[in-house]
């Protein structure tokens, strides 16, 4: 269960892993929404190409360190959320980050072309806050607590369209 303690204090449930410190800026919305909903997440900066060992430990070890859903955003050849796919048996969500090239297409199908037996679950192109919200479904059929947060913020959001003035 998710205790109640500030989010700093508490066992991380949720890694974003990035490729590159200059990803920063995409991920916000998705730490912002995993605070909002009180999910206690680590950040980690690990380049499928620059520091593959590295991100290749990080992966193998994330679950021993309790961490329930990963969150690996990449841009460009975007390795990243296959690498950690490859090497966990956690849920997996790649957030394909808008890349100068090819405005993030390229990010985005690098993600979600992976082979059949590996997946990655992917939202869209600088997608991050429904990332979180991924995340955050994916722990709520653990987690009650969450599964009722859930269910207040998507009744807030049928509340906020239908009261919408037309």
């Amino acid at each position: 269960m998710v205790s109640r303690r500030k989010t700093t204090e508490e066992r991380p449930l949720v890694a974003i892993m990035l490729g590159s410190a200059s990803d920063l800026e995409q991920v916000e919305p998705a730490r912002r929404v995993l605070k909002e909903f009180q999910v206690p997440c680590e950040l980690k900066i690990l380049s499928a190409h620059r520091t593959p060992d590295s991100a290749l430990r990080y992966a193998a070890e994330a679950e021993s360190r309790g961490i329930e859903v990963v969150i690996a955003a990449a841009g460009g050849a975007a390795h990243l959320p296959g690498l950690v796919a490859a090497k966990t048996l956690l849920p997996v969500i790649g957030i394909p980050i808008k890349s100068k090239a090819l405005n993030g297409l390229d990010s985005l199908l690098s993600i979600v072309q992976m082979p059949e037996g590996i997946p990655v679950a992917t939202v869209a192109i600088d997608g991050s806050a429904n990332a979180a919200l991924l995340a955050i479904t994916i722990l709520a059929g653990k987690h009650p607590e969450l599964r009722a947060k859930l269910k207040k913020y998507r009744k807030s959001l049928e509340e906020k369209v239908l009261s919408a003035k037309v």
